[in-house]
């Protein structure tokens, strides 16, 4: 099965595991948080990084969920990455990391996809077609 590191902003990692473990009753095994702390020198994280990676390395692959593309955390991480073993995907979004979870057991590139679907299929403009009972107006 596939690892999964979240890489983001530390508030907003934690907030990705805490709704994951509402959602799914628990937090899977084989998914980590490196929480950025723009506190720290960009260099510490390379470390973090590759010690994360390694403990999280079953085999299988390691899909990282990036906050965002091109800052210093995402760049460093791509350092690391390895086609097919470690991967990085940006934009990481509640709908992104719930698809991604449930759909560890396929390939790195099948995941890939799921991931980007579930990241953009999750964004949607709501109809606004309640009826006046739905609305209570």
């Amino acid at each position: 099965m596939i690892s999964v590191l979240i890489l983001a902003q530390e508030d907003f990692g934690k907030g990705l595991l805490h709704s994951v473990e509402h959602v799914l009753g628990k937090l899977p095994a084989g998914v980590e948080l490196v929480g950025v702390d723009y506190n720290l020198p960009p260099e510490n994280l390379i470390h973090t990084l590759k010690d994360r990676l390694a403990r999280l390395d079953q085999g299988d692959g390691i899909l990282i969920l990036a906050d965002v593309y091109g800052a210093s955390h995402t760049n460093i991480a791509c350092r690391l990455l390895s086609r097919g073993h470690i991967q990085l995907v940006s934009g990481v979004n509640l709908p992104m990391l719930i698809r991604v979870l449930n759909y560890r057991n396929l390939s790195m590139d099948a995941l890939i996809a799921k991931a980007m679907t579930g990241g953009s299929e999750g964004i949607v403009c709501a109809p606004n077609t309640l009826s006046k009972a739905e609305t209570g107006r």
